[in-house]
């Protein structure tokens, strides 16, 4: 099998997918969950003419020449509106976000009077609407103010509040099975012995599922053997996944088993290696409503698939309907030179230049198992198929870390 273009393996893992179905839940919980239908205001915000800040309301006219003096004829609390009218010659006392009495249509601020019993006197002027937020000001009832697709960030969530919508309409979070496998594979905090290693992968790739708005259900690890795979299967259908991950196993050797125990469980294998560094050994396919993506073992490659194939695969699950791939321009901080036939994803820091252009540098060594490489970096240099060499200075494709 001929490799894959990045592009058209993503366009093959994403095709077909229908987002999740809806839920109502509370604001409480409605945290970063995506929006599955419009959402309009229940009230009017503000819901009358108050006033912006502590002091008096006037009518404009009173105050058209300072100073002035006005007899005070009550207290305007936020929450306890004036029952009264303003007329000529007459203020109430007024605090913020307190409705704006009848007859006044002025706000004097506190710092522009002195207050002698019931009088007050007036030192500056203040004009029509002066302080005053209008009815409707911020919006109003049945404007629609958060639209399906959306992610429910803390700003649109203190939104709803303010609309008088106590719940929320979102989509249903996708469940995610992680199966690692390898008889090399051991837990953290255990003691391997001379011929483990520790697992890494299923905990990086867990967040990763988590920040892009999935769950994750770990399934273990699984050693190389048939039964246990078939097992393990079993078990990520049982559960009702949306997705089955599995870490390793996903390459030709002896003892890469994955591939063959799905394909006689009943997967319809899509591809199985695509023309990217570091993540050539991907595999991906679909049984029934199952879809099944096979990560490599080397831990970048599980860290920088999950990110390009994976998260994408949860938002369109989850509807999400502004996604970005993270991808900008920048300058090289260091020389390249030419690429093969596949298209490389280099670590690398990032800074800034005085004049403000982004700079990424890559670091000199990229081998796919070097973990601790990866968590020093905060991009992503794309080097596609084929690229001559590139020198410093010159512009490139970068992703910016989110993972």
């Amino acid at each position: 099998m001929a490799l894959l273009p990045v592009a058209d393996a993503l366009a093959r893992i994403l095709d077909g997918v229908r987002p999740k179905p809806a839920e109502r839940v509370s604001l409480d919980d409605a945290l970063d969950r995506v929006l599955a239908e419009d959402v309009a205001a229940r009230r009017t915000q503000p819901p009358w003419d108050t006033s912006a800040m502590d002091g008096y309301a006037v009518r404009a006219a009173d105050v058209a020449t300072v100073p002035a003096t006005l007899k005070v004829i009550g207290e305007a609390p936020a929450g306890h509106a004036f029952a009264g009218s303003v007329g000529p010659g007459e203020a109430v006392r007024i605090f913020t976000g307190a409705p704006l009495p009848d007859g006044a249509d002025a706000i004097v601020i506190q710092e522009d009077t002195d207050r002698t019993g019931d009088d007050v006197l007036v030192k500056a002027t203040s004009g029509v609407g002066r302080f005053v937020r209008k009815r409707g000001l911020d919006f109003a009832e049945g404007d629609i103010l958060l639209n399906a697709g959306r992610a429910a960030d803390p700003r649109a969530i203190a939104l709803a509040a303010a609309m008088n919508c106590a719940e929320l309409t979102v989509r249903e979070r996708p469940k995610i099975a992680i199966l690692a496998t390898g008889d090399e594979l051991a837990l953290p905090g255990s003691d391997p012995g001379p011929d483990k290693i520790i697992a890494s992968n299923s905990y990086g790739l867990a967040g990763i599922i988590r920040r892009a708005g999935g769950i994750p259900v770990d399934l273990g690890i699984a050693p190389d053997d048939r039964e246990a795979l078939a097992s393990a299967v079993a078990k990520a259908r049982g559960a009702g996944v949306d997705v089955l991950v599995t870490l390793g196993g996903a390459s030709v050797g002896d003892h890469d088993l994955v591939q063959d125990v799905l394909v006689s469980e009943g997967l319809s294998l899509d591809f199985w290696k695509i023309a990217m560094r570091p993540g050539k050994p991907l595999m991906f396919g679909r049984h029934e409503g199952l879809r099944f993506l096979g990560l490599p073992g080397n831990p970048v490659s599980a860290m920088i698939t999950g990110r390009l194939f994976l998260v994408p695969l949860i938002h369109a699950l989850t509807g999400l309907a502004e996604t970005t791939s993270g991808e900008t321009t920048a300058r090289l901080g260091a020389d390249l030179g030419e690429n093969d036939e596949r298209q490389d994803y280099l670590r690398a820091t990032s800074a800034f230049d005085p004049d403000g252009t982004l700079v990424v540098t890559p670091f000199g060594r990229q081998d796919s198992s070097m973990l601790a490489t990866l968590a020093r970096s905060d991009a992503l240099i794309i080097r596609p198929p084929h690229a001559p060499a590139a020198k410093a200075g010159e512009t490139c494709r970068a992703i910016l870390m989110d993972f």
